[in-house]
């Protein structure tokens, strides 16, 4: 990687980072504001699901336009949408503005996250996609993990509208950054510009494109379960405060976070596919070990052992997807489409736990994810089958 790709890995890591820790400053509170204003536990999953809902739709357009028409305006426009966002949030009094809310942002979201996860496959050399990514990754996952904390603190210190104005005030940082670093659209590399995109059908027809899509989609349905769910959980069932809440929520995401490297690094020389299998399986046994809880060392147990699942199968999965994306020549749509999986299992996850919440109790949430997880790792068994189809998808056409 040169100089000038080390100063666009630098930009994105750093945009990325302080928005999305503003982002998630208000993942563990806003299960529990909804609550307390008097929200069920579907309408708790609507608010997580407009997010998700606005994001699957226009993830693909995103996508495939970055590949044409450059990655810059997605992700400078993206964090400005971040930044209205949470002014609006200020605003909101009830459980239908939170809804609305929610819904744009995740349009916001949909500019962002595949346009600059494209933009980092870019520009990452051939055989390093694994570290390339890792790194990448690290942002997500650090700010994930610092911003749920870092919400909880001050909500228990300042108040909730502090927390929302600190989440517009770091992503009003990550647009500055991006619109002054990143060099021109015209000096981008990208290889389909002024060319007709890759459809979505045409992609998944590819078996490894297709197998990561489910996995990811089964593997982010349980993230939105625990994201969704277990503040409500610790709240009702354990009396957590705010900040142990938070703490809770940040963990599993620090512990895939620090992963993200060596894993990284692991990924470029191990078999990706038994990796992937191998967390994936940690990741079942995690999110079924919440149902099991009877007080807060159980479920610091279920919750480091979700980010050790995590943290060793994502990397492979993305580099897998760089990979791909340089294939196809459709880096943008690859990732547009392994984000539209995100989303969806984000939808899905959080709608269908609501449903058992309301009927069954907070938790048989948990068992419902690690099936649907279990799914996820048969269908990408199914699909990779075929002898050397992942080891061989390393050499660049």
């Amino acid at each position: 990687m040169n100089s000038s790709d080390k100063k666009i890995f630098a930009t994105i890591f750093f945009s990325i980072f302080t928005s999305v820790t503003g982002v998630g400053i208000v993942v563990p509170l806003l299960p529990v504001y909804a609550h307390d204003l008097g929200a069920s536990g579907l309408y708790i999953s609507m608010i997580f699901g407009a997010f998700s809902l606005s994001r699957t739709f226009l993830l693909p357009y995103f996508g495939k336009t970055s590949d044409r028409k450059g990655r810059k305006p997605f992700i400078v426009t993206g964090l400005l949408g971040y930044t209205l966002v949470s002014i609006a949030f200020m605003f909101s009094a009830d459980v239908n503005s939170l809804i609305a809310i929610r819904f744009l942002q995740g349009i916001a979201s949909a500019m962002i996250m595949p346009v600059a996860q494209a933009y980092i496959g870019d520009i990452t050399p051939e055989g390093k996609e694994g570290f390339y990514m890792g790194i990448f990754n690290l942002s997500l996952f650090l700010s994930l993990s610092i911003g749920p904390m870092a919400g909880g603190v001050i909500n228990d210190k300042f108040s909730l509208n502090s927390a929302f104005a600190s989440m517009g005030i770091l992503a009003a940082v990550g647009c500055m950054l991006s619109f002054f670093f990143l060099p021109a659209v015209s000096s981008e590399s990208i290889v389909r510009r002024d060319r007709a995109s890759v459809s979505i059908t045409k992609l998944l027809r590819d078996r490894v494109i297709a197998g990561l899509f489910i996995l990811r989609f089964c593997y982010i349905t349980c993230i939105g379960i625990i994201w969704c769910f277990l503040p409500v959980y610790a709240d009702s069932e354990f009396g957590f405060s705010s900040s142990l809440i938070g703490i809770l929520v940040m963990l599993g995401v620090c512990i895939s976070g620090i992963l993200q490297v060596p894993m990284g690094l692991l990924a470029d020389r191990l078999n990706k596919k038994y990796m992937i299998i191998s967390g994936s399986l940690v990741i079942v046994c995690a999110i079924y070990s919440f149902s099991w809880a009877e007080g807060f060392w159980d479920i610091i147990i279920a919750d480091i052992l979700f980010g050790v699942g995590g943290g060793l199968s994502t990397p492979p999965v993305m580099a897998l997807c760089v990979i791909k994306g340089n294939e196809t020549e459709s880096m943008g749509s690859v990732m547009g489409l392994l984000t539209m999986g995100h989303s969806l299992g984000m939808l899905l996850g959080s709608f269908f736990a609501g449903i058992i919440m309301d009927y069954f109790g907070l938790r048989s949430a948990f068992p419902l994810g690690a099936m649907i997880m279990m799914a996820g790792i048969l269908f990408f068994i199914f699909l990779t089958r075929e002898k050397g189809l992942i080891s061989c998808a390393h050499i660049r056409k």
